[in-house]
């Protein structure tokens, strides 16, 4: 199936994916707790972009692409992530959509060296993970309400 621009979003892992925003996250948006909560198990996009300085030939698929990461003002680097290819290409037209389950996304930021995730950088419900919570993310723990506030616990099959 494609979506946005005629690009091909499904994947083995995301069969007949659209690119919207994953039905797990819809309700979630702007709620920061919400996000945390409904994150793990939602698919998210990260976009590749060309390495700096790469100049893709049209239609070269073997261009070095990378994932993209923001540099704060006190050098700590972010991961970017979007919920759903519309709100990435307001972002980037160019960038090339990678659907991604949240808690890999969290992964692939350890991966990179980031301590947070900016999810939907520039959209009204942007969101900003911190390192405890990406750690708790890649780990696969689960967000919960319990009695004496919220809580990380291990996630059983």
């Amino acid at each position: 199936m494609t979506g946005d621009h005629g690009r091909s979003l499904a994947s083995p892992q995301f069969p007949g994916d659209d690119g919207s925003v994953d039905p797990a996250l819809t309700g979630a948006l702007g709620d920061d707790i919400a996000v945390l909560q409904a994150l793990p198990g939602a698919r998210v996009f990260v976009p590749i972009v060309p390495l700096l300085g790469e100049v893709p030939a049209e239609g070269d698929k073997n261009a070095d692409m990378a994932a993209v990461l923001m540099t704060g003002a006190d050098g700590r680097q972010a991961l970017l992530a979007f919920t759903s290819v519309a709100t990435m290409t307001a972002w980037d037209p160019q960038a090339r959509p990678v659907p991604v389950l949240g808690k890999d996304a969290a992964l692939a930021a350890i991966d990179e060296g980031a301590s947070a995730i900016l999810l939907d950088l520039a959209a009204p419900s942007f969101s900003v993970i911190e390192h405890d919570d990406v750690q708790h993310l890649a780990a696969g723990h689960r967000l919960v309400s319990s009695d004496v506030g919220l809580a990380w616990i291990s996630h059983s099959p």
